[in-house]
This record gives structure tokens, sequence and C-alpha cells, in this order.
């Protein structure tokens, strides 16, 4: 179809391809065809799924007068990290509002902010979740005073701006299927803030794309999920008038996040180390390797019986690792 999408800036590397899993289909497939979106590909430090949604909101930035942006996240926050850099080339000022007590050494995405140049502050958990609003406040209006526009940019990028990137990502993934021999599918992501799920499901309806979507969320639950993504589709029909009307069926797996969200169990990490071994991918274990890890069990239980092809999102997520090195256990 012929979809009118808002300026974009162009940061992502993309189309990403989409590998076929060989060695994963006999180990855990079932009888279906795994494959590996690989939006792990879509830059070097920009990499990860936060580009696409990037590429929308730093154009509405820019387009808004704004010269800096203001997000949030965790301290090992891949969207804060991505916002980082996407700053630093477009040449806009960014502040990081992170959750947690700021270590004694920086390590992973929270290093790379830095290099970045990006101003960090760090709040202790409570305060975080029960003020971040307020802080976001607090800090627009302090850019104000100084003359200068700051952009709030909500968690993970998602928001019905943000949702465009991954509306985007299904016109590459139609691409993909017909290349690929896909005639029907599943698409499996990991879903933390649900904007990449929110852009995939209403992608996929605009797109006529023969999927079905499924997050698997890596906090909260189901409910919080069905409402959150229905909600940032719902702010995308608003704020971009004459949109088309679509059905968007949220669909989640639930039951995979564990003792709690960034916290990954021993079985997890080992589903890492084999993936890795098996077919050279890697992925995290905040994000992708709990998501994994709950597509294995759903297609050992048969969830996915009588579709033969499924394609998981590689959302990246690479730097994330390494602060939680002490999961992995060699010799």
């Amino acid at each position: 179809m012929n979809l009118s999408y808002p300026r974009r800036i162009s940061l992502a590397r993309t189309p990403t391809p989409l590998q076929a899993l060989e060695r994963a289909s006999a180990r855990w497939g079932c009888g279906h065809r795994l494959w590996l979106k690989r939006d792990d590909l879509t830059g070097c430090t920009l990499s990860g799924n936060k580009v696409r949604k990037l590429e929308f909101i730093t154009a509405h930035a820019i387009d808004q007068g704004c010269d800096t942006l203001i997000t949030c996240g965790g301290l090992q926050s891949n969207h804060c990290r991505a916002t980082a850099f996407a700053g630093a080339q477009l040449g806009l000022s960014v502040h990081l509002l992170l959750r947690g007590t700021a270590p004694a050494e920086l390590e992973g995405n929270l290093l790379l902010d830095h290099l970045a140049g990006a101003t960090v502050s760090c709040y202790p958990k409570h305060q975080y979740v029960t003020e971040i609003d307020h802080l976001f406040q607090q800090w627009q209006d302090h850019y104000a005073s100084l003359g200068r526009k700051a952009l709030k940019v909500p968690t993970g990028g998602s928001d019905g701006i943000g949702a465009w990137g991954y509306i985007a990502a299904c016109e590459e993934l139609r691409a993909d299927f017909t290349a690929a021999g896909i005639e029907q599918a599943h698409i499996v992501t990991a879903t933390g803030s649900g904007g990449t799920q929110c852009g995939l499901t209403l992608g996929a309806a605009l797109h006529q794309l023969p999927a079905t979507v499924w997050g698997v969320n890596v906090c909260d639950d189901e409910q919080y999920f069905l409402g959150k993504v229905a909600a940032d589709a719902a702010e995308w029909r608003q704020r971009y008038a004459g949109v088309e009307e679509v059905d968007c069926q949220v669909r989640v797996i639930d039951g995979y996040v564990g003792e709690g969200y960034g916290v990954a169990s021993p079985q997890v990490f080992a589903l890492i180390a084999e993936l890795a071994a098996l077919e050279g991918v890697v992925l995290d274990p905040v994000y992708t390797g709990k998501a994994f890890a709950g597509l294995v069990a759903e297609l050992a239980a048969g969830r996915f019986a009588g579709c033969r092809d499924i394609v998981f999102v590689h959302t990246g997520g690479i730097f994330g690792l390494f602060p939680q090195r002490q999961g992995f256990h060699y010799q």
C-alpha cells in the first residue's frame, strides 16, 4: 500500500538481513523453520531496534525546533545509549535520566553514554519511579530558562512517533518473506516498553504482511502490555490524522520475566551461550535472551503448530551483556 510516512532521518543501516537459523531450527524448532531478523545490525554504537524509532523521533525534534533530547531508562538502557549517539551524530544535546545508583566504574551502555557526550543524571529507583514525570518537566524547564528547547522522549522511544520505525520495518519484512519463500509466519519479539511490538503489529496490518506478531514481555505482565501497546497505537492514530484504520490485535506471551526486569536465570545465560556457539549470534540477558528462551519453550509446548516459519526479531543489546558477564561460567 502507499503509506504516507512523516519525515525521517537516515540513521539505521537498513534493510537488515533475514537470517535462516538452520542448526537452531534442528535443535529447538520442533519442525519449524527459525529465522532471525538481524536488527542488532542496524549500526555499531547505534545498533538495535531503538535506531529505527529514533529516525522519526529525531526528525520530529528538529522540525519542532528542539536542540536537546531528554529521555530515560535503566543504567544499562540500550535506548538511552542509542539516543546519546543519535544526538551526537545530529548535533543535538542529550540528557539521560537513569534509574539506579551510578557505579564506581563505567561499563557497557553507561560508558558509551558518557563517550557520546550525554549529560547523565542518576536517580534512586524509588525516586525515579515516583517522580519521573516531574524530573522530565524540571529539566525541560531548566533548558527553557537557558533559551533552549528540549523534547521529552519516553522510555524506549515508545510512542506514536516511534511506532513508525517498525511500521516501516514491516515493508522490509514483506520483501524478506518474498525472497525467502515465506507464505505465513509468526513474528516474535522481546517487549519491554511496547513500542517495537506496537510498530510491528500496526505494520503487519498496514502492509498486509502474512504474519501474526507476538511480544514476549521481559517485565511487567500480559495485561500491562495489552494496554500499553493499544495505548501507543491509539496515540499514533490520534497524532497522524488520516492514517488507515486497521485492526491492532495485541498478543503477548507471558511467563518468562523470571525474577524481574534485567535479571536472567542460569538457564537464559546457558541458552545465550549455546546459541552463540551454534549460530554465531549473540543475544543479551535483559531482552533477547529471555524472549528467545520463551520462544524455545513455546515451540516445545506446541503453541505455533500449523505454521512452518517463525521469525525472531533480534532487537540488539550486546553492550548490556558485558556488565552481566558473571552470569556466564567458564574455566
